[in-house]
C-alpha cells in the first residue's frame, strides 16, 4: 500500500515535462518493470562560482511509484549544487516519501540513478573531472542498462 506522499506526488507530480535545451538530460529504465525515467537538468554557476541545478525537470513512464519517485528526486534536487545532489541517494528519496513498499524500492534506485547519470554526462559533455565514485556509478549503471535492454 501508498502513503499518502506516494499518493500525492503521483496524482500531482513536481517538475513534471520536458525541458526546452536542458544542459544535460539522464535516462534509465528497466524493462523487467517497463519503467523509464528520464531526468533533464539546466545547470547554472552560483554566487560562488559552483555548478547547481538551476531547473530540473522529469519524463517517466511507469507506476505511481516510479512517477512518485521521480517527482521527489527533483524536489530533493533543485537548487543544490551537483556535489550536493550527487550525495541524494535513494534512502533520500522514500524518506521523503514516508516509505515505498518494498517491491517498489527499484523505483527509488532508478531515480537517483537518472540524476547521477544527467550530472554525469553534464561532466562528460564539459570535460570536466569525473570522479572514480561517480564514474564507478555510472559504470554500475551502464552494466544494468544493457543486461536489461538485452
Amino acid at each position: 500500500m501508498y502513503t499518502q506522499k506516494v499518493l500525492e506526488h503521483f496524482r500531482t507530480p513536481h517538475n513534471f515535462g520536458s525541458m526546452d535545451n536542458p544542459t544535460a538530460v539522464g535516462q534509465v529504465g528497466n524493462l523487467a518493470c517497463g519503467d523509464v525515467m528520464k531526468l533533464y537538468l539546466k545547470i547554472a554557476k552560483n554566487k560562488k562560482g559552483e555548478d547547481y541545478i538551476q531547473d530540473i525537470k522529469f519524463e517517466t513512464l511507469g507506476c505511481a511509484a516510479a512517477i512518485a519517485t521521480s517527482s521527489v528526486v527533483t524536489d530533493l534536487a533543485k537548487n543544490k549544487t551537483l556535489i550536493e545532489a550527487l550525495k541524494i541517494k535513494n534512502e533520500d528519496i522514500i524518506k521523503a516519501l514516508d516509505d515505498l513498499p518494498a517491491v517498489k524500492i527499484h523505483c527509488s534506485l532508478l531515480a537517483a540513478d537518472a540524476l547521477a547519470e544527467a550530472i554525469y554526462e553534464f561532466y562528460q559533455k564539459n570535460h570536466q573531472p569525473i570522479s572514480p565514485e561517480l564514474e564507478k556509478l555510472h559504470q554500475r549503471i551502464t552494466v544494468c542498462q544493457t543486461r536489461l535492454n538485452h
